[in-house]
């Protein structure tokens, strides 16, 4: 094989591996964009390695993705951006290849807005331990390998990390999609209709609702009770000319599925301007999450100009 026929195969070998590679940086990271940025540093280092030294390439690269995101997740800068309580997870359309795997309750549950929200008070070794552990289903002696540490170690990584997660994790009978739907959309109603009494009866007793603030915002908005949130959400459901100026003109909001759960998206000439997304907690909401930072949106936003024509549930808000 000459090393053009050889450079070749390496390539297809390494996107073989990309979707798998993109979906375990994309729950270390939080971040789509920052997840691409670390897969394509893991070319680089593909393509500058001596690749007959490899024998095992998914464990190879598996190993480099993971230690890229770490860097990341320990530099100054993301120190500063990702203080909690001033950053939420970017949120994907289902169906994206980035969100991996969906064949357990695990492995649903690592991409999660939710999940994704409480590793950020995880250190960045927990993380990686819970990640390769729940959604790729490694073992101790493979993360301990990857992750340059004990097998002792890599179990104590996981046990704290588990505990953590738990304790603050707010949990109910997982819902099904139909049933999910039926209640955002009865929710959808109470809101455009300032029936407070009706939103505050579809939440749980410790609701609690985020904003990004469009980005404009240094950190989250947060409100807590029920009745605060619903008194937050009908407010915030109520269209005004202001808003309409803001938004560029009056969007249609359509139901989505995001990160496995049920979502609106405001849609204006094809363009999704904002997502709104619900942690369920059995038959009620448990947090209500509005994202409208251009940034936050790009890689939803292009997943959707590509998704079928659907019915809006509301044509012109």
């Amino acid at each position: 094989m000459d090393s053009t026929t050889t450079d070749r195969f390496d390539a297809s070998r390494f996107e073989a591996s990309r979707n798998r590679l993109a979906s375990l940086a994309y729950r270390l990271l939080g971040s789509a964009a920052d997840a691409e940025d670390a897969v394509q540093d893991a070319f680089l280092h593909w393509q500058a390695a001596d690749r007959r030294r490899i024998r095992v390439p998914e464990a190879w690269l598996t190993k480099v993705v993971t230690n890229l995101c770490l860097d990341r997740l320990r530099s100054a800068r993301a120190r500063r951006e990702r203080t909690v309580g001033a950053w939420l997870p970017e949120p994907l359309l289902d169906g994206d290849p980035m969100l991996g795997p969906a064949d357990t309750f695990e492995q649903r549950e690592s991409v999660s807005l939710a999940v994704l929200t409480l590793m950020e008070r995880l250190t960045p070794l927990e993380r990686a331990v819970y990640l390769l552990r729940e959604a790729f289903s490694h073992s101790h002696a493979e993360i301990a390998e990857i992750l340059d540490i004990t097998e002792a170690a890599s179990q104590q990584h996981l046990h704290r990390a588990r505990r953590r997660i738990s304790a603050e994790r707010r949990r109910g009978d997982e819902v099904d999609p139909a049933s999910a739907r039926r209640i955002v959309e009865e929710f959808l109603a109470a809101a455009s209709s300032g029936r407070t009494d009706q939103l505050v009866a579809l939440l749980t007793d410790d609701a609690a609702a985020l904003s990004d603030g469009a980005g404009l915002a240094e950190t989250l908005l947060r409100y807590d009770t029920p009745r605060r949130v619903a008194a937050v959400v009908r407010a915030g459901f109520k269209p005004t000319p202001a808003k309409r100026r803001f938004a560029g003109g009056a969007p249609a909001i359509h139901y989505a599925r995001v990160n496995g759960a049920p979502a609106f998206l405001f849609v204006l000439d094809g363009q999704v301007i904002g997502a709104v997304t619900f942690d369920m907690a059995g038959e009620r909401i448990a947090v209500v999450r509005g994202i409208a930072a251009p940034a936050r949106l790009v890689r939803l936003a292009e997943a959707w100009r590509h998704h079928g024509p659907d019915t809006p549930l509301i044509d012109r808000w």
